[in-house]
């Protein structure tokens, strides 16, 4: 690998005012036109790894060492001003949400302008006009006038993303930093997108960090894979090489864990979850959740080692674990046919539509209770129209729709307080959905509060055992949203 592009060498980033660590002695490089994928459980430090490359840190946390340089610039020592001038034009960030990192205000060609004209980029306006023709291009979108007229709400979410990147590649950065912006897109608009992103970072030499939880995408995409866990890279190597020879306990957990279309097979999770800053422990954070573990895994961290060529492995059995294959899942137990059992949810011959636009036709389904009906299809197939329909959140549909035997109103707000309750619904994106201004126990209360099922002298218990369900604990109660991570 020739000379790095950027190098991180003990980055350390902890909660201000407090000794407790989000990300301690994170070490790597990456090298002109190389993509390295960033992977790891929520909460495990990824995303605050990637926002610290453009000398950035979320509100609670601050930067407390470590060294980032891309070339012979050292990004944590330069004042506000610098890093200003410093990000789009020689490092870029893509966010996870393209919606909301778009101006909602403003056309697509406005935005693409405004970013070459604050970094200087371009000579002329005729000059700035052909980069941006050329951006289009690069990331197979029409250049016209009208398309280029066009606002963020009125493209896809693969053509919102698709801008994205050329907002970040725009200025010819050195690095770039994607923060999971395929998530929530369909697998045949995500292909295009990763080839995007490959093809870019390999033609104009662009070092690329990929951070994900998705470690089959990664596979896809990277060169090379880090994976963190409790706030440190606990193995760092080939892609190839980590599907085929993972070396660390939660590396071969997470490969298990990817789901398979091929066979049907129950996948094997983790049990318990990582401990959070302020209580991890002094030896080997994943210990608890080890079958590899030992006394001496207790003692003391483990450094990060190499066990083969370029391939480095933060624990004291790694030899022992590479030799042994991961355990693949059991197959999926078969609980017979949900023949004559009466349906909780029923669809029949349900249209739905925007205005004179019909965009489902004669839909026809079953729900029996205990039964999980997996939905899906590409980009404008139907499928989130079809889940606002059940929830009441489109009116413009026609059709039977039964809850329990009992028709449903088109509207949620004309129906029985009771059925609103029954029948919830989980947003696509978590940023969108949860209210800023809240913290974490006023967003969970409201439900609490609005429907009346729980006692006002037990919310503060409930929130709690709702957290703990999701493997987060009471303490994130009295966060606000913009303090978690998006898992």
């Amino acid at each position: 690998m020739g000379k790095a592009a950027i190098v991180v060498e003990r980055l350390h980033i902890g909660l201000h005012g407090s000794p407790s660590d989000i990300v301690n002695d994170v070490s790597f490089s990456i090298a002109p036109g190389e993509v390295l994928g960033l992977v790891g459980e929520s909460g495990s430090g990824k995303t605050t790894v990637g926002l610290a490359l453009l000398g950035h840190a979320r509100r609670g946390a601050e930067i407390k060492g470590g060294s980032v340089r891309i070339g012979d610039i050292e990004v944590l020592e330069l004042d506000p001003a610098e890093r200003a001038h410093l990000r789009g034009r020689v490092i870029s960030y893509v966010p996870q949400d393209p919606a909301s990192a778009l101006n909602p205000a403003l056309r697509i060609g406005t935005q693409l302008r405004e970013v070459l004209e604050t970094h200087n980029f371009g000579k002329s306006a005729d000059e700035r006009r052909a980069r941006i023709a050329e951006m289009m291009r690069e990331v197979a979108l029409p250049d016209t006038t009208r398309f280029l007229r066009n606002y963020p709400h009125e493209l896809s979410g693969g053509q919102q993303q698709r801008i994205g990147l050329a907002i970040a590649f725009a200025c010819r950065p050195r690095v770039i930093v994607l923060d999971e912006p395929t998530t929530g897109l369909d697998v045949t608009t995500q292909a295009h997108v990763l080839g995007t992103v490959r093809d870019l970072a390999a033609a104009h030499g662009v070092a690329a960090l990929y951070v994900s939880h998705d470690l089959a995408v990664v596979g896809t995409l990277a060169t090379r894979v880090a994976v963190m866990y409790a706030g440190r890279i606990i193995e760092l190597g080939p892609a190839l090489e980590m599907f085929q020879a993972s070396s660390h306990p939660y590396t071969q957990r997470l490969i298990v864990a990817i789901p398979h279309l091929t066979g049907g097979r129950e996948l094997v999770g983790i049990a318990g979850h990582a401990p959070s800053p302020g209580s991890r422990p002094s030896g080997c954070a994943f210990e608890p959740r080890c079958a590899f573990a030992i006394a001496q895994c207790r003692e003391a961290m483990p450094a990060l080692r190499p066990i083969a060529d370029v391939h480095d492995v933060r624990c004291i059995r790694a030899e022992e674990v590479r030799a042994q294959a991961p355990a693949r899942g059991g197959e999926i137990p078969r609980n017979g046919s949900a023949k004559g059992v009466q349906p909780v949810l029923s669809l029949q011959g349900v249209h739905a539509g925007y205005r004179r636009r019909t965009v489902l036709h004669d839909i026809n389904l079953e729900l029996a209770p205990h039964e999980c009906l997996a939905l899906v299809g590409e980009s404008g197939s139907g499928k989130t129209t079809l889940a606002r329909s059940i929830a009441g959140l489109h009116g413009d549909r026609w059709g039977v729709i039964t809850y329990k035997g009992t028709a449903l109103a088109n509207v949620a707000r004309a129906r029985p307080r009771e059925t609103r309750r029954s029948i919830q619904y989980v947003f696509q994106n978590p940023y969108g959905s949860l209210n800023p201004r809240r913290t974490i126990r006023q967003i969970i209360s409201q439900p609490l509060e609005v429907f009346g099922n729980v006692k006002k002298d037990q919310v503060d218990r409930r929130v709690a055992e709702m957290l703990e369900r999701v493997s987060l604990t009471a303490g994130y109660a009295n966060r606000f949203p913009d303090q978690l991570s998006g898992g």
